[in-house]
């Protein structure tokens, strides 16, 4: 037997208030109009999801918002913007500046409180559907007290997080082009400074005072690495960070970093009279990959750069790749201090280190790069799993199953 439609249950000491469930979609339509044209104090509007936007507008409840908003009526709306209904938000922006609407998520239900008084809240079945009645499964209508302050203080929940939000959103925007910003002002000097020192470098290289000099180029270096970092985060931030796609082999790409980092690094954490006695460990095998071997560089160099920063009292590298389930993983263990459990978690978020290893960009970047080549990264500290000291950072690439003579060069 079809349930009730339209009960009405009258509350316990007051015989003014009322609460109806109401799957008629007519007059759930009439209701929900009559309501709209009522404000004359607040209405306060969540929709469930951008196309009950374009249903409220086809009803003519805009409308009323609007003219409720322009007779100083407080309008606030939360709402999924999207194109769908772009150009009705523009309308109400244009017709009434005053009315608050903020950016939400997308739900199966919507609701709606007029003038602190009554509520009705919308139960949608077709959450696609552009007439009311066709999408409309039921809705609640009430005037009890308990109801309209409990709906109420959900709606300002709500507002407040959806504010708070929209601020942090704004902070982080402001942020990366301030990031951005000053990578690109530092960018410029950098390179003629660096150029100059190799040429004061080849002029003077049989000066005694040529150790300043080094000195100089290694904090350029440094700063140089910096920069290129701050803007690489910018550009996975706007979506621009592009990938070339080649196929290599990631033998050649380890062994070239490892021989490189030895040179670079040893130059950066050690004076020129005592060199870091930090022992590499790999044992070459080839494995074909597709992707951009510049980019995947950059990780290899990143995960042997931190092996040094945490080995810098001497110790042991191991570098290793093998094959698994069609996945190609390399591993860089350390014999350092291990990651600091504080960190572990957030290890590849941005601005996440401690003083020692930099400002916590390196990382954040190579999963980036690993995740859009469809692999993984991930790090533990090895006393979790063999009671060795240091720490051991993973990636993980999509093998090809391809020769030699098939490479691009």
């Amino acid at each position: 037997m079809p349930r009730e439609i339209a009960s009405r249950e009258i509350q316990k000491g007051s015989d003014s208030e009322f609460l109806e469930i109401i799957d008629d979609a007519q007059r759930a339509r009439d209701i929900y109009i009559s309501l709209a044209r009522s404000i004359d104090n607040e209405g306060l509007l969540l929709f469930a999801n951008s196309m009950a936007m374009v249903r409220a507008d086809k009803l003519g409840v805009v409308d009323y918002l609007i003219r409720a908003s322009n007779n100083g009526a407080s309008i606030k709306i939360i709402c999924p913007i999207t194109e769908e209904n772009y150009q009705i938000i523009k309308k109400i922006s244009e017709n009434s500046p005053q009315t608050r609407i903020l950016n939400g998520g997308e739900s199966q239900s919507g609701l709606f409180i007029i003038n602190n008084t009554e509520f009705i809240r919308f139960e949608i079945k077709e959450v696609l559907a552009e007439d009311f009645t066709d999408a409309i499964g039921f809705i609640v209508y009430s005037n009890t007290k308990v109801s309209v302050y409990s709906s109420r203080s959900f709606f300002e929940l709500l507002w407040n997080e959806r504010t708070q939000f929209e601020k942090l959103k704004e902070a982080d925007e402001l942020k990366n082009e301030l990031i951005n910003l000053l990578a690109h002002e530092l960018r410029t000097p950098i390179q003629p400074i660096l150029g100059m020192i190799d040429i004061l470098l080849a002029r003077f290289k049989d000066d005694p005072n040529k150790e300043l000099l080094e000195t100089i180029m290694r904090n350029v270096r440094r700063l140089h690495r910096l920069t290129e970092n701050m803007l690489d985060v910018s550009k996975i931030q706007s979506g621009s960070l592009n990938m070339r796609r080649e196929c290599f082999n990631l033998k050649d790409v380890i062994t070239n970093n490892l021989d490189n980092t030895i040179l670079i690094e040893n130059d950066i954490y050690s004076s020129a009279k005592e060199r870091i006695n930090v022992r590499i460990y790999y044992e070459p095998q080839d494995s074909f990959v597709q992707g951009d071997r510049d980019r995947i560089s950059q990780v290899v160099y990143n995960l042997v750069n931190n092996a040094f920063k945490f080995n810098q009292d001497g110790g042991n590298i191991t570098v290793s790749s093998k094959v698994e389930d069609n996945k190609i993983v390399v591993s860089v263990k350390d014999s350092g201090q291990g990651i600091d459990p504080k960190i572990l978690p957030k290890l590849f978020s941005k601005f996440e280190a401690n003083a020692f290893s930099g400002i916590g960009l390196g990382l954040y970047i190579c999963k980036n790069i690993v995740e859009m080549h469809g692999g993984r990264i991930w790090a533990q500290n090895n006393n979790f799993i063999n009671g060795d000291n240091g720490a051991t950072f993973y990636f993980s690439l999509p093998v090809l199953n391809v020769h030699r003579d098939h490479l691009v060069s």
